[in-house]
């Protein structure tokens, strides 16, 4: 991504639609190992804490694609967490894992 016309170039992604390149390694990658450090965390014993800002700007980020992320075959189901739960359950519990 160091070279800013690639990082710029627009791609058709499944289930996303048309953004740059550099956006879309962001929303898809990041996220990805953000919250695949949790899993990693969990099954090794380690502390579970995510970042409580990242948390709620990828909850945030997430809730409007609902629909398109359920489709994708990526996510299961939403996991019930009660309305005063913390960012991280609630992101957790959004893609489908009970913290």
């Amino acid at each position: 991504m160091d070279d800013p016309a690639i990082a710029e170039r627009e791609h058709d992604l499944p289930h996303l639609g048309t953004m740059p390149l550099g956006q879309a390694i962001d929303m898809i990658y990041t996220g990805d190992v953000f919250l695949h450090r949790w899993d990693l965390a969990r099954a090794t014993g380690q502390d579970e804490a995510l970042d409580p800002d990242e948390c709620a700007e990828m909850l945030a980020g997430m809730l409007p694609m609902d629909d398109a992320l359920r489709q994708s075959g990526h996510f299961g189901p939403r996991v019930p967490v009660p309305d005063d739960a913390d960012v991280q359950a609630k992101l957790l519990a959004f893609v489908g894992r009970a913290a």
